[in-house]
């Protein structure tokens, strides 16, 4: 089982200490309309580009799926982007020398 390895331990509390750094949630009283999303752990080896072992990684995940927009939540957020994504819009605004705001 994970839990019972210190790695996967470990890269849990990385996992939660970014999330609370982040302030990625809120705690508010629950009220008898609310549903409560269930949430689990899933584990993942990271590996280099070569394939060989980086890093264990935990990501805590919501089980949103029973979830209704506008009752169980009002937003969503997604930090994610790629960095070729980056490197791309650089490019561009280097080429057409557009001002970078």
């Amino acid at each position: 089982m994970a839990l019972q390895h210190d790695g996967w331990k470990r890269a849990i509390l990385e996992e939660l200490d970014a999330l609370h750094q982040n302030q990625t949630w809120t705690l508010v009283p629950r009220e008898p309309y609310m549903n409560v999303a269930g949430s689990k752990w899933v584990f993942k080896a990271k590996l280099t580009a070569n394939g060989t072992f980086d890093r264990l990684k935990a990501r805590l995940v919501a089980k949103g799926y029973h979830q209704v927009d506008g009752v169980d939540y009002t937003e969503t957020f997604s930090p994610v982007i790629k960095l070729g994504t980056i490197r791309l819009v650089l490019s561009l605004t280097l080429v057409h020398q557009w001002d970078i705001r």
